[in-house]
């Protein structure tokens, strides 16, 4: 893909030019928002659990009863692992990949609830406050309680404005089929696989769960664990 970007780029035909520099965006564009954003996502998740031991006995032992051990996790087994697909709603609420979403542009003036918003101002959604607010979670708001969603109707396909890591309405994140797939798969196939971890000396509840602030939101220090091969 990248060879014929670059034919591309140097073809003096095209009615819009790309460029050398548009090459660059497009390439950035395919690593912060598909394979980033996903790696995040499952490092996050991997660290809650850790530090959160009974939750990560549960969602392995669900993976062992549905699944077992003949073959790996597929995505058609997704649908039939509510356990862990509440797993990642909650790595979600608690650790959006983009914390404040994609801005948005107002081309005029526009009012929501007490709220004048003038023509030409860049407003952005702060996700990573959403998720954490006691007033929609609960007392448990800053806890990692997947079984919060076991039963629950809210979904991140932007139509609950509680959950909203790819953002909502006609310019959501127009990936997010396959981010969240990816997630779920990749994270299942890691539990299913692994007996996990943390390294000795290291307490669960010691783990650091720092954050850095960038393109995405990842840890500031790399979660470090120690896993062994399910026989």
């Amino acid at each position: 893909m990248v060879d014929l970007l670059l034919e591309l780029a140097d073809d003096p035909t095209l009615e819009a030019p790309i460029e050398r520099h548009g090459v660059k965006g497009f390439v950035l564009d395919l690593i912060a928002g598909g394979t980033d954003t996903s790696a995040v996502t499952v490092e996050w998740a991997m660290s809650e659990l850790l530090r959160n031991p009974g939750v990560l006995a549960k969602a392995t032992g669900e993976l062992d009863a549905v699944v077992g051990h003949g073959h790996l996790v597929t995505e058609q087994d997704i649908p039939k692992l509510p356990y862990l697909e509440a797993v990642v709603k909650e790595t979600f609420r608690l650790h959006p990949v983009s914390p404040l979403l994609v801005p948005r542009l107002a081309r005029e003036d526009a009012s929501t609830g007490t709220y004048d918003v003038p023509a030409g101002t860049l407003v952005f959604v702060n996700a990573w406050a959403i998720g954490r607010d006691p007033a929609l979670w609960g007392p448990t708001a800053a806890e990692f309680r997947p079984e919060r969603f076991v039963r629950s109707s809210a979904d991140v396909k932007g139509q609950d404005l509680e959950l909203l890591p790819f953002g909502s309405g006609r310019r959501m994140c127009p990936g997010y089929t396959l981010g969240l797939r990816m997630v779920q798969v990749t994270l299942a196939n890691l539990l299913h696989a692994f007996a996990w971890r943390l390294p000795d000396g290291v307490a669960a509840e010691e783990l650091s769960m720092e954050e850095k602030f960038g393109l995405s939101m990842p840890r500031k220090v790399p979660l470090e664990a120690v896993f062994f091969l399910y026989c």
